[in-house]
């Protein structure tokens, strides 16, 4: 039943955004009870959490290749920033809710404590980097992950905006394009 319950409740956030979870319009939508879908899950606060909780599982699937892959670091942070990227324009409503989570201290710390493994994955492999002479030693990994995740949260939350937020003359994929360079090879011109 729980199953279902998020299953509706993914399914509403896709078509009306945050506002359309409501655990009257899951359970009218479920056809069971009101008082089955606070049993089983809770209020508007808990169906989120739960569908970005499940986001967040089908994510930790998803990112499991492109770290698992061979190739220098350089090819495999690429690859996961990619992957990362295509999860949030696959599921945009269930990202707004990892981005920015429910403003409820549980939510929080739930979704913070499923995003800490992919954290501590990207820092391993920025330190597999360093150690490898490959990214810059004056990084301290754990801050480089954190601005670099920062980064991509940041520029995915305003690629996937429909309204004034994102210039209409900047399109989602020219975006995404312009910040990996950026975070690739910096702002400054390069000598030859």
């Amino acid at each position: 039943m729980r199953t279902r319950l998020v299953d509706v409740a993914e399914n509403l956030l896709f078509e009306g955004g945050t506002p359309a979870v409501t655990a009257e319009l899951v359970a009218q939508r479920a056809d069971v009870s009101l008082q089955t879908v606070y049993n089983r899950i809770g209020g508007q606060q808990a169906l989120l959490v739960a569908v970005a909780e499940r986001a967040l599982e089908q994510t930790r699937e998803f990112m499991q290749f492109a770290y698992d892959g061979n190739g220098p670091v350089g090819e495999r942070l690429h690859r996961v920033g990619e992957t990362y990227i295509r999860l949030a324009f696959d599921r945009p409503q269930a990202f707004k809710i990892f981005a920015n989570p429910p403003e409820d201290p549980r939510a929080i710390e739930r979704i913070a404590a499923l995003a800490t493994e992919q954290h501590q994955r990207l820092t391993e492999l920025l330190r597999e980097g360093i150690d490898a002479g490959e990214i810059d030693a004056d990084l301290h990994p754990e801050s480089a992950a954190t601005a670099l995740w920062g980064m991509l949260n940041g520029m995915l939350s305003v690629a996937l905006r429909t309204d004034a937020m994102r210039p209409e003359t900047v399109a989602p994929d020219s975006l995404v394009a312009a910040a990996i360079t950026i975070i690739e090879t910096g702002l400054r011109q390069r000598s030859h």
